[in-house]
């Protein structure tokens, strides 16, 4: 009963759903088809000052300062991609093109070589 309970905390987005991903442990996937532009969701959590695996970081530009969430939904299953098809503005998560149902929802993860 526990693991359904824990599998169904992750069921409650109707554009996605959590599944096994040949890019890395879980990720996220297209209930349906999701049309260029679509939202796709909200990724929820606290907010933190410390990094950790499902933590999203997210330029604050008025700010100009980085703000971390600790994702709790399902978007903390999101994979990185050198060619998303997905991006965030501010926590909500758009498609850049098609999704075909089923597809793993990726976006890039922006991480740079800092010199």
């Amino acid at each position: 009963m526990k693991a359904r309970r824990k599998a169904a905390r992750y069921d409650n987005n109707p554009n996605a759903y959590v599944g096994k991903s040949p890019i890395h442990g879980r990720g996220l996937f297209a209930r349906d088809t999701i049309g260029e532009g679509a939202y796709i969701g909200t990724y929820e959590g606290q907010p933190t000052e410390n990094d950790g695996m499902h933590v999203l970081w997210l330029l604050d530009e008025e700010l100009d300062q980085w703000e971390g969430i600790d994702g709790k939904n399902e978007m903390r299953f999101l994979n990185h991609s050198d060619k998303p098809n997905a991006d965030f503005w501010n926590a909500d998560l758009y498609a850049l093109r098609k999704i075909d149902k089923d597809e793993e929802i990726t976006f890039d993860y922006n991480w740079e070589e800092q010199e």
